[in-house]
């Protein structure tokens, strides 16, 4: 048996569904990857890229193809967010990567692209039906996981609300969808979303830079 095939077998069943290794595997990953961003550490980009990477099998054996491109997407920006940590470390004088709020006019542009990309995803979605069963939330996801990394690379506080918004609908969706542990893991998330965006705003209180130099560059 191939690591791949194993990876999408049933490890045990909850409330009488199967809950497959990938699913369960890549989701505790995805758990660590928000612990270490709590502490705003780079490697937070390495777990969520490993996480990514398992995810899609788990996706694909739900026959969530919305699911599925998020992932790839999870890891796209994954490497992106590990290169603009890394130069904002360089560029910072204690090696530590800068939080801060985000200003009215970014917060205005995360909206606007999460309204706009979940209309042009969840359109697509509908216009073909292979894609998704559940068209609109699966867009909502999509979206707002991107919209969530994209402030999280930037060092805004603001990242972890995206998270969290992302969450109400990534809930019920996995447990419809048969992925039991990426629900359960999901509650786990609301804690750790709580308490790391109290923790980023109390230290962007005391950032001197008003920006994380590195995303911006």
């Amino acid at each position: 048996m191939s690591a791949l095939t194993w990876l999408n077998t049933e490890a045990f069943a909850v409330f009488g569904q199967k809950v497959i290794w990938s699913d369960m595997i890549g989701n505790l990953i995805g758990l660590g990857a928000l612990a270490l961003g709590w502490r705003r550490s780079i490697w937070t980009w390495s777990a969520q890229l490993l996480s990514g990477l398992i995810l899609v099998g788990a996706y694909a054996t739900a026959h969530l193809a919305g699911g599925v491109g998020k992932q790839l997407l999870v890891i796209a920006v994954a490497v992106w967010g590990w290169r603009a940590w890394q130069r904002g470390r360089q560029n910072a004088q204690d090696g530590s990567i800068a939080v801060r709020t985000a200003t009215w006019t970014e917060r205005g542009l995360l909206l606007a692209g999460a309204a706009l990309g979940t209309l042009a995803v969840g359109g697509l979605f509908t216009l073909v039906p292979s894609l998704s069963w559940s068209p609109w939330a699966d867009a909502y996801i999509f979206v707002g996981t991107i919209v969530a990394m994209v402030a999280q690379a930037r060092g805004l506080v603001e990242f972890w609300f995206a998270w969290l918004l992302v969450d109400v609908v990534g809930v019920p969706l996995a447990f419809q969808s048969g992925l039991v542990f990426s629900g359960l893991v999901y509650v786990v998330y609301f804690a750790l979303v709580v308490w790391g965006a109290y923790d980023w705003y109390q230290r962007s209180r005391t950032t001197e830079s008003p920006a994380l130099e590195g995303a911006t560059a």
